[in-house]
C-alpha cells in the first residue's frame, strides 16, 4: 500500500486563499505590492548596514541576518501563492511541496533564534552597558548566528525526513496557500504519532524556550529601567528596545494564536487569515518598524541619500 501511494502521488493541490474569482486580480495586485515592499524594505536594511560604518555593531549584525531571513521567507511562501493566483493552477509537485515546507520551517525557526539573540543583545546593552563591547564581541555574535542556522536546519530537516516516510490518502487537497506541516499530516494515511511527538518537542525547543528567554531578557530590562531616575534615561532605554519589542510582539502574537492556543471551532478561513498575518503582513511591517522607529537607521538613510545626491551632481 505504501509503495502504491508513493508511486501514484505526484502532486498536491493548494486550495489557496478564500477569495472569490472576481476579486482574484485585485488581491493579486495587493499581495504583489506587499511582497515587493517586503523585499525592497529588507534589501534597503541590508544595504544601509553594509554601507554605513555607524551600523557595524552587534545589534545590526543580527538585524542584517533577520532581514535576509525575511526576504527568503517571503520568497518561499508568497511567490508560489502569487504564481497560483495568476495562473489559476493550484497544483504543486510532491518534491516542491516538501521543499517549501522545509524552508518554511527553517526560516520560521531561524526568525525565532535571531529574535532571541537580539533580545539578549538588548539585555546586555541596557543592563550591562559598561561591559557591552566586551560581552558582545564578534566571536559571540558569530557563534549565536551560526548556532541559529544549524539548529534551524536540524529542526526543519528532522520534520522533513519524518514526513517523507508517510503515505497519503486519495484526497491530496491542502486547505492552505502553502505546504503547512500540520495540513500535510492530516492528509496522511500512516501513523503520525512520531511526527506529532517531533512537532511537540521541536515546538518547545524552537518556540517556547526562545520566547521564555525573550521574556526573561525584557523582564530584566524592565527592572533596570525602573531603577533609572531620569526620564531621559528611560526614554533612551525604551528607544533602544522599542523596534525589537514591537517585532517580537507582532511575530509571537500571531504564532501563539494559531499554533499554541488554537480554537477547536476555528474555521479554515480564520486559520488562513491568521497565516497571512504572520507570513505576509508581519514580514511587510518589519522593515517599517526597524526603519521608522530606529533613529540610527533613519540617520543612516539620510546619510545615504545625501551621499547619493552629492555623487549625482
Amino acid at each position: 500500500i505504501n509503495r502504491e501511494n508513493h508511486s501514484s502521488m505526484s502532486e498536491f493541490l493548494l486550495l489557496g486563499l478564500p477569495i472569490r474569482p472576481e476579486h482574484q486580480s485585485m488581491f493579486f495586485a495587493l499581495f504583489l505590492g506587499m511582497y515587493l515592499t517586503t523585499v525592497l524594505g529588507n534589501l534597503l536594511i541590508l544595504l544601509l548596514i553594509r554601507l554605513d560604518p555607524h551600523l557595524h555593531s552587534p545589534m545590526y549584525f543580527f538585524l542584517s541576518h533577520l532581514a535576509l531571513t525575511d526576504v527568503s521567507f517571503s520568497s518561499v511562501i508568497i511567490s508560489k501563492m502569487l504564481v497560483n493566483m495568476q495562473t489559476q493552477d493550484q497544483s504543486i509537485p510532491y518534491p516542491g511541496c516538501v521543499t517549501q515546507m522545509y524552508f518554511f520551517l527553517f526560516f520560521t525557526n531561524l526568525d525565532d533564534f535571531l529574535l532571541t539573540s537580539m533580545a539578549y543583545d538588548r539585555y546586555v546593552a541596557v543592563c550591562h552597558p559598561l561591559h557591552y563591547t566586551t560581552i558582545m564581541g564578534q566571536g559571540l555574535c558569530t557563534l549565536l548566528v551560526t548556532a541559529s542556522w544549524i539548529l534551524s536546519c536540524a529542526s526543519a530537516l528532522c520534520h522533513t525526513l519524518l514526513l517523507t516516510r508517510l503515505s497519503f490518502c486519495a484526497d491530496l487537497s491542502i486547505p492552505h496557500f502553502f505546504c503547512d506541516l500540520g495540513a500535510l499530516l492530516k492528509l496522511s494515511c500512516s501513523d503520525t504519532s512520531l511526527n506529532e511527538l517531533a512537532i511537540f518537542t521541536a515546538g518547545v525547543a524552537v518556540i517556547v524556550l526562545p520566547l521564555v528567554c525573550i521574556l526573561i531578557s525584557y523582564g530584566r530590562i524592565g527592572a533596570t529601567i525602573l531603577k533609572v531616575p531620569s526620564t531621559k534615561g528611560i526614554c533612551k532605554a525604551l528607544s533602544t528596545c522599542g523596534s525589537h519589542l514591537s517585532v517580537v510582539s507582532l511575530y509571537y502574537g500571531t504564532i501563539i494564536g494559531l499554533y499554541i492556543f488554537p480554537s477547536s471551532s476555528t474555521s479554515r478561513d480564520k486559520i488562513t487569515v491568521v497565516s497571512v498575518m504572520y507570513t505576509v503582513v508581519t514580514l511587510l511591517l518589519n522593515p517599517f518598524i526597524h526603519n521608522l522607529r530606529n533613529r540610527d537607521m533613519k540617520e543612516a538613510l539620510e546619510r545615504l541619500s545625501h551621499r547619493a545626491k552629492v555623487l549625482s551632481r
